[in-house]
């Protein structure tokens, strides 16, 4: 009588930022040691930003089956930038403070879930292909904005310590005091043009996914439309910036009581695959991918890559 052969373990490396807000070596070990019972796995450290992009590159270039981006969602943005066009898929476990892609994608937020999670999709090997957006040559997956997210990005990212510890609380906090104080008074001013016509305002949030984000659990949706396979854009522009602007859209974001794309000072558009945003007064404006901010400019050019990244969840 035939053996039965031995099932397929497939090459996996673990990408780990250390400094994630729920990151500690034992929560390292006990999930590499779970994961070695069904992948063939090799791990390595982020040591700087951007140092996850060369390393899913060059494991891509290895002939790996996935890259695991264990850390937030800044983690993940880079193992996508590095993976990007390659047959190699990324998965991920939750150890950032929000983890967006993971909600996203339906994997648990508890990090044990989520590793018997991934250990079941060893049985089940299924990649599927997502859209990336891009902004000046940087990927995105879930969201990027220019304007007043990108300030409050820049301005959590200064207090890691303050952020790990109060969460998205303190995003909110960062939100209030941004606004009031860099966008109330004289805020830069930028114009979009998109399908055609020219929106001119004060902040840009893009999505290329259901939610721009979550407050813990609750979803945030900005726009409608927006799908990771939908092979679009959307996207809405801040046209004014007075002071009950920003807690009537927060509201309404986190409520699910009313769309925001009706509010007032808001301008919506969805299904687009390039826009061309400038600063209008010369002033450099921040932009943020998936929760980080990258770079100050005056002119940025949004676009979509239909199916680009291979993914496994």
């Amino acid at each position: 009588m035939a053996l039965e052969s031995a099932p397929q373990r497939r090459r996996m490396l673990v990408i780990i930022n250390p400094v994630a807000t729920k990151m500690s070596d034992r929560l390292k070990s006990l999930v590499v040691y779970a994961l070695q019972g069904r992948y063939e796995v090799t791990t390595a450290d982020t040591e700087a930003k951007g140092h996850g992009v060369e390393l899913a590159r060059q494991a891509a270039a290895d002939g790996y089956d996935t890259v695991l981006a264990f850390g937030g969602d800044g983690t993940v943005n880079e193992v996508a930038n590095g993976l990007v066009g390659t047959e190699t898929a990324l998965t991920l476990l939750p150890g950032g403070n929000n983890n967006v892609v993971a909600k996203l994608l339906g994997i648990p937020t508890d990090v044990v879930d989520a590793t018997e999670h991934l250990l079941g999709l060893a049985d089940a090997w299924a990649p599927r292909t997502v859209d990336l957006g891009t902004v000046n040559g940087r990927h995105f997956t879930f969201a990027a904005g220019m304007g007043l997210d990108a300030s409050v990005v820049e301005r959590v990212d200064r207090n890691p310590a303050l952020k790990k510890r109060f969460g998205p609380f303190y995003y909110v906090e960062c939100a209030i005091t941004t606004f009031l104080s860099k966008y109330v008074v004289n805020p830069p001013r930028l114009e979009v043009e998109v399908d055609g016509r020219t929106v001119g305002g004060v902040s840009l949030f893009v999505q290329n996914a259901e939610n721009y984000t979550y407050f813990n659990a609750r979803a945030v949706p900005l726009v409608e439309g927006a799908r990771f396979d939908s092979g679009s854009l959307a996207g809405v522009v801040l046209t004014r910036a007075r002071p009950y602007d920003v807690p009537t859209v927060t509201f309404r974001a986190l409520s699910g009581a009313a769309r925001i794309a009706k509010h007032k000072g808001v301008d919506a558009f969805g299904a687009f695959h390039e826009a061309v945003v400038r600063s209008t007064d010369g002033r450099t404006i921040p932009i943020q991918v998936d929760g980080d901010h990258i770079e100050d400019v005056t002119e940025a050019r949004f676009g979509i890559i239909p199916s680009a990244l291979h993914v496994v969840a």
